[in-house]
């Protein structure tokens, strides 16, 4: 599917550009800060014009002063003259002596008369600086002159300002001289600090209101132009909407009709599938159909055939019997065992004539009857119970509950049917003793101990339960073995056709087996009776067939 285009993305909320308004500005910005800084420079150059001037009047008071006939730099000079010529040290001490004098009449004038000359500055001290050379020998070092006057208190140290001045630059060497001072006394510089204050004041009481006006216009300015940015992106966004809503309307109804296409598409598909399912489900039901009656069909034949000439054998012998029973002289007892034998041959005719009519017709055409399931078990666990302790090693045990348990079924389908499930539980108990040989000849014991766990299996009996009871409006027939047990790919698949696990020439105690033919047979009979059979099993856990019957309504009413 095809999205709907999209318009152009108008983008989030538009941003003030200064940019765009610095060229509007620009005029008012650019007289104010003209206006600033002529107030700020009209106000410096009168806070530093008077300090300027003092210095340069002290440095030319430093300069050309003449105590005797050479100011202080020319002395200077000829004392760094000295010490770099390492010259006579009289001369050095002496030019050393005439400094200090000339430094000592230069600023006792000041400290004679001080306060009462207004133009004479206050000396602290004279110091003559030669970085890197020590005084000369007998000197603590070089010349200085310091007043005995103190210095000002804490509120008036920052008038002490301080000048040097360099001189004696001879042989690479330069000396510098230090002069603090303090000028303008007689209050000169707390009336500078007034007339700084009387304009300061205007200035600041101008300035303030002034960039306060500016930065309202300013802001209201921008304000005013963001109002208008922001409205017409509002417009550009509502026509923007309104343009994606027509396209995804457009694109929805596409949408749908494209829907409603492949919706019938899928209906016509699934009802040609559905056809064809129904067609192949036919047929495969067919040739189910078939293959089953092919199938009972040979069995039928080669056990009707195995069932005919086995009634045929057992004429000569019931003939023989009655006339031993009917001859003269033969002892009670024996005549008793010879009766036991007729009736078991009696009996044997007859389930095979039962054979012979079932094999005759489809499992699926029942010939169906009130059957008494639990004198059915009875029946079927003393028939079986001996043979299976004498010779198949078994124990066959058989729980009927209480009363009578009837059900409407074919009696010779339900014998082959719980004849097959004994059978394979039988087998199960046969492939369970075999394994467990073989695990103790394959174990890894001593020979005493491989002797011990042969004989434990050998001493291994096996077990089938025969268990009916009723559950609600059902009748459940229960076949429970100790065998192999069966794993959950073998569940799924037992009750197929020709699927079995045992080899084809597998024979359990004498009995042949592996044809894959019992448990179908079970499920096809049980399918036509309206029964269903559940399988719990596990590998090594043996097995439990369950047999679920619908009891005959009037019965169940008596129950009731």
């Amino acid at each position: 599917m095809t999205p709907p285009p999209e318009p152009p993305d108008s983008g989030p909320a538009p941003r003030l550009r200064i940019g765009r308004y610095v060229g509007r500005l620009a005029p008012l910005a650019t007289l104010f800060v003209a206006l600033v800084g002529w107030l700020g420079w009209l106000l410096y150059s009168r806070a530093n014009l008077t300090q300027e001037n003092d210095e340069a009047d002290v440095r030319e008071w430093l300069n050309e002063t003449r105590v005797f006939r050479k100011p202080l730099p020319e002395l200077v000079g000829e004392y760094v003259e000295l010490i770099e010529l390492a010259g006579d040290s009289g001369r050095l001490r002496a030019k050393h002596d005439e400094i200090e004098a000339h430094l000592s009449a230069l600023a006792e004038p000041t400290r004679k008369y001080a306060g009462k000359l207004p133009l004479f500055p206050e000396i602290y001290s004279l110091v003559v600086v030669y970085p890197g050379r020590g005084p000369p020998p007998g000197r603590a070092g070089h010349p200085v002159w310091r007043s005995p006057v103190p210095r000002p208190g804490a509120d008036a140290k920052a008038r002490v300002r301080a000048v040097e001045i360099a001189t004696g630059d001879r042989g690479g060497g330069v000396a510098r001289v230090r002069c603090e001072y303090r000028v303008h006394t007689n209050h000169r510089f707390e009336q500078e600090q007034e007339t700084r204050r009387y304009w300061q004041l205007p200035l600041v009481a101008f300035l303030v209101p002034a960039t306060g006006l500016s930065g309202v216009y300013v802001f209201r300015f921008l304000r005013r132009e963001r109002d208008r940015e922001l409205q017409r992106w509002q417009a550009q966004v509502a026509a923007e909407h309104r343009e994606r809503e027509l396209l995804e309307t457009r694109f929805r109804q596409q949408e749908a009709e494209r829907a409603s296409e492949e919706l019938g598409r899928q209906v016509l598909q699934g009802e040609l599938e559905k056809a064809q399912i129904e067609g192949r489900a036919a047929e495969a039901e067919r040739a189910a159909f078939e293959l089953k009656s092919q199938l009972y069909a040979s069995v039928g034949i080669m056990a009707g055939s195995y069932a005919h000439n086995i009634k045929n054998l057992l004429v000569r012998p019931n003939d023989l019997l009655a006339r031993c029973m009917d001859a003269p002289g033969v002892p009670p007892q024996q005549h008793a065992m010879l009766q036991e034998v007729k009736a078991t041959l009696g009996t044997v005719t007859e389930r095979l004539q039962q054979i012979l009519r079932t094999i005759r017709r489809d499992p699926g055409k029942a010939d169906l009857t009130r059957v008494d399931l639990n004198a059915f078990v009875r029946e079927t666990h003393r028939t079986w119970a001996e043979m299976a302790w004498e010779k198949w090693k078994l124990r066959l045990t058989a729980d009927l509950c209480p009363g009578a348990l009837v059900v409407s079924g074919d009696l010779s389908h339900l014998h082959q049917a719980v004849e097959n499930l004994v059978f394979n539980a039988r087998d199960a108990t046969f492939e369970m003793r075999n394994h467990l040989r073989e695990a103790a000849r394959a174990a890894a014991l001593d020979p005493a101990g491989r002797k011990q766990r042969l004989i434990e299996a050998a001493a291994w009996k096996g077990e089938v339960g025969l268990r009916t009871l009723r559950d609600g409006d059902s009748a459940v027939l229960e076949v429970r073995d100790n065998g192999i047990g069966m794993t959950a790919d073998v569940r799924e698949n037992c009750l197929k056709t020709h699927f079995t696990t045992k080899r084809d020439n597998a024979l359990y105690e004498g009995y042949s087996a592996g044809m894959g033919l019992g448990l179908s047979f079970v499920a096809v009979v049980l399918e036509h009776h309206g029964a269903t059979l559940e399988i719990e099993s596990a590998p090594g856990q043996g097995a439990l067939f369950r047999v679920r019957m619908g009891v005959v309504r009037g019965e169940q009413q008596k129950q009731d």
